[in-house]
């Protein structure tokens, strides 16, 4: 890893690609700028992408002010399929025909899950139960009883539908798993849903429009990735 004094300190807003992790992110800026003091502000998984804040350097230490944001996302849910993860990545467990599921019956329970909820997060989760992430129990083939968590939905409308896949927008509050709601909304209709695609694109004021894509931020010389650095909102929380 190169070596650079510790000076680097701000917001960089990271258009993540499909197939990596937060954390992947969070490595690879380390090593584009020579920082160990790296982190990011509300976790994108694998399957997704778009909108990722990562905070370098004092930055670090405003994360519960950006973490607590509410978040907008667009995505497409593939009706007729239910998985066990909610999402494109896990194993089919049920499938069952679209008889009698149109656009407006689709908008109609959509637009019934807004407002607050009580959501039960997946068991394919980093939600820990005794210290260990579900994810590790759900590949043991383990199912065991989670306590849902509060959440609110601002907004969830759906854009259109061809065929069996459904484009959507959603405006929501931190906490909230998208895959979920999905996979509700399709147990809701009665012939279940798996989320296919997820781009998150704001976070509070932050908007996707505003971000650097991951491989052009990993080949700036550090002076260059010192100017994508938000530092005005830096200086406003650690006064």
């Amino acid at each position: 890893m190169l070596q650079f004094d510790s000076d680097l300190s701000g917001i960089l807003l990271l258009d993540k690609p499909v197939g990596l992790t937060s954390h992947d992110v969070v490595h690879r800026i380390r090593r584009a700028t020579g920082m160990k003091r790296v982190g990011h502000a509300g976790t994108l998984d694998p399957l997704a992408m778009g909108l990722l804040i990562v905070l370098i350097g004092r930055a670090t230490k405003i994360s519960q002010f950006l973490i607590n944001l509410d978040k907008s996302y667009e995505g497409t849910m593939q009706l007729g399929i239910e998985t066990d993860s909610h999402d494109s990545e896990g194993n089919i467990v049920a499938q069952r025909g679209m008889d009698g599921v149109t656009l407006e019956c689709l908008r109609a329970a959509a637009v019934a899950f807004e407002g607050d909820l009580e959501q039960v997060p997946p068991m394919f989760s980093a939600k820990k139960l005794n210290g260990k992430p579900l994810y590790r129990l759900a590949r043991q083939g383990k199912v065991v009883d989670r306590k849902s968590n509060p959440v609110k939905i601002f907004k969830f409308e759906i854009k259109s539908l061809h065929a069996n896949r459904a484009d959507f927008c959603i405006c929501c509050s931190k906490g909230t798993y998208v895959r979920t709601l999905a996979h509700d909304l399709g147990q809701k209709l009665g012939c279940g849903a798996h989320l296919s695609a997820l781009r998150r694109t704001k976070i509070g004021n932050f908007s996707l429009g505003e971000a650097h894509s991951l491989e052009k931020i990993c080949t700036m010389p550090r002076h260059e990735i010192c100017e994508c650095l938000i530092t005005s909102y830096l200086a406003t929380r650690m006064q």
